[in-house]
């Protein structure tokens, strides 16, 4: 079965009643797919095929996903030279996608090894040997992550609230983080599939001031409409 881009592997769905959602801790079970391992494994697996064939892999959300935080940064007129985190940078395909767009003080961080010689690799590949990528746990970054424009977030938030251990210390600590990386006024860009708007509204709701939610498709059932994915703009402050 093809995978939907927009809803992929390890979204519980954030299709609940708005006039009902809170943030809750409860919301979705846990899963391996909050754990590194099973990350470190997928990427293993990607960084096998791309040095076969040239693939790099699954784009998380689809590319539309990039497309809109792209068309975004356009509009809010985020200039070339603003330094851009890509947290939780997988396959480093938005990385290449922002370099291509002109910006051009780039840095990723993933966990996962695997995930950052396969990021390394497809950068290499685009001539974006500047880039840095970094193997870097972002809970626990001690201060290292410093002084962004702006923090982008596509699924990762999505697989730390997965994690079968410590899931609620988790969010706590990535929020923390996010805090010590942004400057003041800076922005933060979250895509999510498994949280809703009012949840990540109430989860940075601290330090955060909301801005935007950026379009994303719409279904309907049950006589009810809600998104498959969310995607908000917060901005830093003190």
């Amino acid at each position: 079965m093809e995978e939907d881009p927009e809803n992929p592997r390890g979204c519980c769905g954030n299709n609940s009643d708005p006039e009902e959602d809170r943030c809750s801790d409860s919301d979705f079970g846990t899963s391996k797919l909050g754990t590194k391992e099973y990350w470190e494994d997928a990427y293993q697996q990607e960084l096998e095929t791309f040095r076969e064939i040239g693939d790099v892999g699954e784009i998380w959300f689809g590319e539309e996903s990039m497309s809109r935080v792209l068309r975004w940064m356009e509009t809010a007129k985020i200039p070339e030279d603003a330094s851009i985190l890509d947290i939780g940078t997988g396959n480093g395909a938005f990385l290449v996608e922002l370099a291509k767009h002109g910006y051009r003080n780039l840095t990723g961080v993933d966990y996962s090894p695997a995930s950052v010689e396969l990021s390394r690799n497809v950068l290499k590949s685009e001539d974006l040997t500047d880039v840095p990528v970094k193997e870097l746990d972002f809970l626990n970054c001690q201060g290292e992550l410093k002084d962004f424009d702006v923090c982008i977030d596509k699924g990762t938030f999505d697989a730390i609230s997965l994690n079968p251990d410590n899931t609620k210390e988790g969010k706590i600590l990535y929020v923390k983080a996010l805090k010590d990386a942004l400057k003041n006024n800076g922005f933060f860009v979250v895509t999510s599939c498994n949280w809703t708007k009012e949840q990540l509204l109430d989860r940075f709701s601290e330090g955060f001031e909301y801005v935007q939610e950026l379009p994303t498709p719409k279904f309907q059932f049950g006589g009810k409409t809600g998104n498959s994915v969310t995607a908000l703009i917060f901005k830093r402050v003190q």
